[in-house]
């Protein structure tokens, strides 16, 4: 089965994520995982004024999301940093361009997941994904959250992100905190439950 893991990272931290969500997927047998960003809105001046710019090259060798390849696999992860407790511009612009696979009911039946990054411990980490949620409802895509088999959720001797809507990693204000040991290995852990999911769900349909 196919799995399509599609970012948008700012400073890193997103796609720092999103590199965990991959290994944990490619932890199942037969998952055919592949990792993309989305293409990014702000002109390189602004970028480099956010203190953004030298931080995009850690990922600038990611491939560029392209609309078709939603299509065209079993299951798709998002992951996007929040902004006022929403998905940022440019993942919102990329999934805006979804309209013709809506139309044609292309994505209904696919797995859909969320993940995300926050700038403070309650800076719109659940409302991110649960609002990010509505756009695969309304492509008619099976939601898939984080159980709480995931033994990192009850997690309460430190200050940590994710919940059983998706994993989250805390930035902090300036983004000088990096993902955490236990925010990565709920990452690792979703991205394997989804593979796991959508392992069953095409052996189902064979």
């Amino acid at each position: 089965m196919k799995i399509l893991v599609v970012f948008y990272s700012t400073y890193g931290h997103v796609y720092k994520m999103a590199e965990a969500v991959v290994a944990g997927a490619k932890q199942v047998e037969g998952a055919d995982v592949k990792l993309v960003q989305v293409k990014e809105t702000l002109s390189d001046e602004i970028l480099q004024k956010m203190g953004a710019l030298e931080a995009r090259k850690a990922f600038s060798h990611v491939p560029e999301a392209e609309v078709d390849m939603l299509s065209k696999v079993d299951a798709i992860i998002f992951g996007t940093p929040t902004r006022f407790g929403n998905m940022c511009a440019q993942m919102r612009t990329f999934l805006d361009a979804t309209g013709k696979l809506w139309m044609q009911g292309s994505l209904i039946g696919k797995l859909g997941s969320v993940f995300t990054s926050t700038g403070t411990q309650h800076g719109g980490q659940e409302t991110t994904i649960t609002s990010f949620h509505s756009t695969l409802l309304h492509q008619g895509m099976i939601i898939v959250g984080v159980p709480y088999s995931c033994k990192e959720l009850t997690n309460m001797g430190e200050i940590t992100g994710g919940g059983p809507y998706g994993a989250s990693t805390l930035a902090s204000g300036d983004g000088s905190r990096q993902p955490s040991a236990n925010e990565l290995a709920i990452a690792r852990f979703q991205g394997e439950h989804v593979a796991k999911l959508a392992k069953k769900l095409s052996q189902s349909r064979n």
